[in-house]
């Protein structure tokens, strides 16, 4: 009998969604039993050539390496499922996206000629197309095994997109910006890492990218109203590992640029 065959590649990245794949540990040894681990760098010597009946990738893509790199796997693959803030919204290398990539490699690198890089760190989905994106930094080692059970059954996979509000209030979590005046981005972020953040008194920040439907505009406007400084928000939007998302990223340009948080984006 055909087993489906997995493959998980890696780009920019610090590998820790990989790892959360390997922290499965019971469920991973049951689900080699079922599946044919074709690629999985972070796990084992073995590199066999597609076609990939599902891929996982994690990482965002920096150089014209990757992406070449990128659209082979997507030619290789039924599935592509892209893992973590890296893959899903370019991580925290895209904070490189609002400055001058070539000012960083002249400060950093001795012989900066010899670097071939681009000057955003961008999603996987702005070059390819993607059939599934499980966001978080790192991603929910529970949420990803629904995912791949899911893809390999034929349906849909069945994870959070309400916001982290919701698992404070399951809690019994004092709400930080309420009790605090604390710019926390847990209206507009989704739900999956159980509120970790505010359950220690630190508003959140927002490391599983947007949820569905985020209203960031009328929240920003909503914490200067209460006296928010608007750098301190351009901050709070762009700092975390989901910053160059695009509901997060549209809100801190504008307010960047001296508009209205409120306004429309063109």
């Amino acid at each position: 009998m055909h087993k489906p065959r997995l493959a998980v590649f890696k780009f920019a990245s610090c590998d820790g969604c990989q790892l959360s794949l390997l922290s499965l540990e019971d469920e991973l040894v049951a689900l080699a039993a079922r599946v044919d681990i074709a690629f999985f760098l972070e796990a084992s010597s073995r590199v066999e050539p597609g076609p990939y009946d599902v891929a996982l990738v994690e990482g965002s893509i920096t150089t014209p390496d990757d992406v070449q790199r990128i659209r082979q796997v997507r030619r290789d693959s039924k599935f592509l499922i892209t893992i973590g803030a890296c893959a899903t919204a370019g991580g925290i290398q895209a904070l490189r996206n609002w400055a001058d990539s070539e000012e960083f490699m002249r400060a950093v690198y001795a012989e900066p000629s010899y670097i071939a890089t681009l000057d955003r760190s961008t999603a996987i989905a702005e070059h390819v197309p993607v059939d599934f994106e499980l966001r978080g930094c790192p991603i929910n080692k529970e949420q990803l095994l629904e995912v791949l059970v899911a893809f390999l059954a034929g349906r849909r996979p069945r994870t959070p997109v309400h916001s982290v509000c919701l698992e404070c209030k399951r809690r019994g979590t004092v709400c930080i910006a309420v009790a605090q005046g604390a710019a926390c981005l847990g209206p507009v972020t989704q739900a999956g890492c159980g509120a970790i953040c505010p359950s220690y008194d630190r508003a959140c920040y927002g490391c599983y990218g947007p949820s569905h439907q985020p209203n960031v505009d009328s929240l920003a406007a909503q914490y200067e109203a209460t006296g928010v400084p608007r750098e301190a928000l351009v901050a709070g939007l762009r700092g975390s590992f989901n910053g160059y998302a695009r509901e997060f990223r549209q809100a801190s340009d504008r307010l960047a640029s001296g508009g209205g948080a409120e306004e429309s984006s063109s």
